[in-house]
């Protein structure tokens, strides 16, 4: 700040001396007592000085005053703007134009309401967690101590406790795969003689009827015969559980020497039953053409030729087909291999002729239908084959089997391997 000049009286108040200039310092008397003098008015002459118009600051042209006066009177009746950020209670503080604060008592209040005093328990409260306490620390010590007591022991025989806990339930072990289970052997004889297909007692009708449709065609031909498969399961299921065998039903398919549809090939010129896939093979040319010269004819052929193929596949599940196969393989000369097929062309035949007396009534069997029947099964054998070979047995024995068969509806009638070997010439 620049040095000002000092006016001629003295200094007042407020001022200081300038270089220089000395004024020497009263001397205080400590003992005169310290006293303030007589006053004087305000409109003294001698204080002039005081009243003296004071002289502005120097302007700094390089300082920036941020204070630019009051701020501006808000417009009557306008929301006054509260202090933001304020963490006072009782609202906001008032700034600016705004009235003096009003409100009545202190204009801050306590912060938080006062700490509540320490909870006091009672001695029977104390008393009882201290108990508690050392119950529980008693408890923790006992059972380190049998811990480290069983660990002891678990070193010195690892083997005296179990590591895995055992379920209440025992568990079942799985078979060994590499254990193979030996079926115990029954020769031949005594599977084809004795076998408890012959105890299943008579077959139960299953009230099923001709299939309605029409074999006029080779997909109508092959529908008709499958059509008929559901009703030979149900009378055929039950005699083979009953025998304590497996069930199961067998496939139906055309037969076509261009694209074999079974497991078994040849030069087969009928239909025939592969034991190999469990199939019947259907020759529908041959049912066509007896179709077209007599319908009811050929519907009453078509279904004793499928009874007769199932019958194959009853010998299969009961595992007859297999012993008379191996019989028939190990015959010494071709006279008796021939004999072993008669005998289970023959049983075929008549477990086909116990199926359709078993349903006689619902195929309707009887009259015309039934003297059909008899007629094509007197006429049916080896006296009919081309090649004339007695591999399927004569018309005699076509009748001497199918006829009773038909008319017990058992299989009990169908023994072909314990008669002679006349009766199945």
């Amino acid at each position: 700040m620049p040095d000002e000049k000092p006016d001629a009286a003295a200094p007042g108040a407020g001022h200081f001396l300038s270089e220089g200039e000395s004024t020497p310092l009263p001397t205080v008397n400590r003992a005169q007592p310290i006293a303030l003098g007589k006053a004087r008015a305000l409109t003294d002459p001698g204080e002039s000085a005081l009243r003296r118009k004071a002289r502005p600051l120097p302007v700094d042209p390089e300082a920036v005053s941020v204070y630019s006066g009051p701020p501006a009177a808000p417009l009557p009746g306008a929301p006054t703007t509260p202090l933001t950020g304020t963490r006072r209670t009782g609202g906001a503080r008032r700034v600016g134009w705004n009235r003096p604060y009003s409100r009545a008592g202190a204009q801050y209040t306590q912060i938080g309401p006062p700490p509540p005093p320490p909870r006091q328990y009672s001695k029977a409260v104390i008393a009882s967690l201290s108990a508690l306490t050392l119950v529980v620390t008693a408890s923790v010590g006992v059972a380190c101590f049998k811990a480290i007591s069983s660990y002891d022991s678990s070193v010195d025989s690892p083997l005296s406790r179990p590591s895995v806990h055992k379920s209440t339930a025992p568990v079942p072990i799985p078979p060994d795969p590499t254990v193979t289970v030996t079926v115990p052997y029954v020769p031949n004889l005594v599977r084809l003689q004795k076998n408890d297909i012959y105890k299943a007692g008579k077959l139960a009708s299953a009230n099923c009827k001709e299939p309605s449709i029409k074999p006029n065609s080779q997909s109508a031909i092959l529908k008709y015969y499958q059509a008929m498969v559901p009703c030979l399961d149900d009378v055929w299921a039950p005699a083979v559980k009953k025998a304590k065998y497996t069930f199961r039903s067998p496939k139906v398919v055309l037969k076509s020497p261009k694209l074999p549809q079974s497991s078994c090939t040849g030069d087969l010129d009928t239909t025939y039953y592969c034991p190999a896939d469990e199939t019947i093979a259907i020759d529908w040319q041959d049912d066509l053409k007896r179709y077209k010269q007599a319908p009811l004819e050929a519907r009453l052929w078509m279904m004793s030729t499928m009874a007769h193929e199932y019958g194959h596949h009853v010998q299969q599940m009961t595992e007859m087909l297999t012993a008379s196969d191996s019989e028939e393989a190990g015959a010494k000369d071709a006279a008796k291999k021939l004999e072993w097929s008669r005998r289970t062309e023959l049983q075929a035949t008549c477990f086909g002729a116990a199926f359709l007396g078993a349903n006689k009534v619902s195929f309707g069997y009887s009259g015309n239908r039934l003297k059909i029947w008899e007629f094509q099964t007197k006429h049916s054998g080896d006296e009919y084959n081309p090649k004339k070979e007695r591999d399927h047995g004569s018309r005699a024995s076509q009748w001497f089997w199918g006829g009773p068969a038909f008319k017990s509806a058992s299989p009990a009638s169908c023994n072909t391997f314990t008669a002679s070997p006349k009766r199945v010439g």
